[in-house]
């Protein structure tokens, strides 16, 4: 396999925080509070979407006011905006699905990234390009862990990792953390867009707090 797109260090440091939070943020005001109440309830990564207008600018302020948080760029779907989360200061990037030219764009820029993939045809494609975190998605509507566990089989032996994503709930976290294929798991509902537009960061603690007891109580 090529030079892989994540390295190892990054890769021990979102494993070992364990919770990725997706955030879809429409009010950059509302980015560091939100930021500050995961990090107390425990949560220190973040997946921020680039799905709205203020999102580039969310992820710069996070970034430069909440040390703490490890913070990432997601629905990363453009070559610019590589160059744009990568400038505010996200570490990573994520892509809900397996497009080439943007993880050759990443390559080249040195910007550590994992596209999302469903099926053996897209690993197999992803891994051509030098990746081995990659994200799966949507996790839970494609069947779970059974279908992770179905779907990796075959490729075992490459040690891949994988982060699910899409339709995470506080009840299904503990069937994941069990697996020594997953590295870390992601969850909008933790911070859901409801939630964050009514500024209820008090809620957004405790989701945390409850998704970081699940997953200690399963990696220790």
């Amino acid at each position: 396999m090529d030079e892989t797109l994540i390295s190892q260090e990054l890769k021990e440091e979102i494993g070992r925080r364990g919770i990725i939070a997706v955030l879809e943020i429409d009010d950059v005001e509302t980015a560091v509070p939100v930021a500050e109440a995961l990090v107390r309830g425990g949560v220190t990564e973040i997946e921020l979407t680039l799905r709205t207008p203020c999102a580039i600018e969310a992820i710069s302020e996070i970034t430069r006011n909440v040390p703490e948080m490890l913070v990432g760029a997601g629905t990363m779907i453009r070559e610019d905006q590589i160059e744009k989360a990568a400038a505010a200061g996200a570490r990573f990037g994520f892509a809900p699905g397996f497009n080439p030219r943007i993880v050759k764009k990443a390559k080249a820029e040195g910007f550590p990234f994992a596209p999302g993939i469903t099926t053996a045809s897209e690993l197999e494609g992803a891994v051509e390009l030098g990746c081995d975190v990659l994200k799966l998605y949507p996790a839970e509507l494609l069947g779970g862990i059974k279908y992770l566990n179905s779907l990796s089989g075959p490729y075992s032996y490459l040690g891949l990792k994988y982060i699910p994503l899409g339709g995470m709930t506080l009840q299904t976290m503990s069937q994941w953390a069990g697996s020594g294929r997953v590295l870390a798991i992601g969850g909008s509902w933790i911070a859901k867009r409801a939630i964050v537009q009514a500024r209820d960061y008090a809620q957004i603690e405790k989701n945390a707090r409850d998704a970081v007891a699940v997953w200690n109580s399963v990696r220790g």
